[in-house]
């Protein structure tokens, strides 16, 4: 893209707003909650690890030159880095689809790189070196798991270890960067809090997902996310998680997926009850991420197998629309408790 047109940075920053929305309901719902300036920092943080989230599931594009791109994208991004965003995005031009289809708005996005990166730099000094750090290990590690991975042309966990791993620069470098942000000016005690439980809050939302997004991610990404090594307890390959004849199989490991999930909420309520309501942050912008991911779990576990039908499991759009409106009217940390275990045993508007 070749991007010489003079704009300002609010209308920079404006279509960042406008391209959350486009490429995830789920992060916009989480922007919308937040005030000034919180709400742009996140926004403009989610968009830079978007570019490489959209180069790392191009399957497209051989892994070697993922690799290239991803490393270029890092350098762009990082302090005294040697390479520039226009050079990266000179290099991924060419594997920009013509015709992207449901996944455009991810490669505008990625076309806009020199935009956002352009965003990034007119933040305050404190806010970029509170994204960077972060974004700069998410791109890294995805680099890491395409290399790791080349010879399969997409990623194939081998075990639940090596998943956390993956769910760690996938998701838990966001939360990194979402405590840098939220931390400034907190007393040490709350920041050692928050800084202990941030991984359990990230590795809860991308388990969660790892769960849900079976299909798709095999078909749309050629991904694997479900440990090979369990399996092959069942008697299953990675490249056969979709067959019919293996439905039974593949939904016990989706179960065990889902318990390990599961197994991060209480540590992640702490974070959630720790988190400052300053500069811009809410409670409302985590919480309800949160309590979607428990009421996802409650539909995992009532209905696994329906990951592998069309349409698959998720939370009930009623459900989602009670949940937010429950938070227009206010709800403080003392009622998360409650609501998580309203949603636990069924969904929200039923209650």
């Amino acid at each position: 893209m070749n991007d010489t047109q003079e704009v300002t940075f609010d209308e920079d920053l404006a279509w960042c707003f406008d391209a959350v929305s486009d490429v995830s309901r789920t992060f916009a719902i989480t922007i919308d909650v937040l005030d000034e300036p919180m709400a742009s920092r996140i926004c403009v943080g989610y968009l830079l690890c978007r570019v490489a989230d959209t180069v790392e599931d191009a399957g497209h594009i051989p892994p070697a030159i993922q690799q290239e791109l991803l490393e270029e994208y890092q350098e762009a991004i990082a302090r005294d880095g040697d390479v520039t965003v226009q050079e990266f995005d000179d290099d991924v031009a060419e594997w920009i689809p013509d015709e992207p289809g449901e996944d455009a708005d991810d490669w505008e996005v990625v076309e806009n790189a020199p935009r956002i990166v352009r965003t990034f730099e007119h933040l305050p000094e404190a806010d970029r070196e509170a994204i960077r750090d972060p974004v700069c290990e998410l791109v890294g590690g995805m680099a890491t798991f395409v290399d790791r991975h080349a010879e399969t042309g997409g990623l194939r966990i081998e075990t639940p270890d090596e998943l956390e791993e993956y769910c760690w620069y996938a998701a838990g470098t966001v939360g990194e960067l979402i405590t840098n942000l939220v931390t400034r000016g907190t007393d040490p005690q709350r920041t050692e809090v928050l800084q202990e439980h941030a991984r359990s809050f990230a590795l809860l939302l991308q388990l969660v997902n790892v769960a849900k997004d079976v299909t798709d991610d095999y078909h749309e990404e050629n991904n694997v996310y479900l440990p090979a090594s369990w399996l092959r307890e069942y008697g299953v390959e990675q490249d056969a998680v979709c067959e019919k004849q293996n439905r039974r199989e593949v939904t016990s490991v989706i179960e065990r997926v889902t318990d390990r999930a599961a197994g991060y909420l209480d540590d992640a309520l702490i974070y959630l009850e720790a988190l400052p309501e300053h500069r811009g942050n809410t409670l409302a912008a985590w919480a309800i991420p949160y309590l979607l991911a428990v009421g996802t779990i409650r539909e995992l576990r009532e209905r696994p197998e329906d990951v592998l039908e069309e349409g698959g499991v998720k939370v009930p759009k009623p459900e989602v629309l009670t949940l937010i409106a429950q938070f227009d009217g206010g709800v403080d940390k003392a009622a998360l408790a409650e609501l998580r275990q309203q949603m636990e045993r069924r969904p929200l508007h039923q209650h």
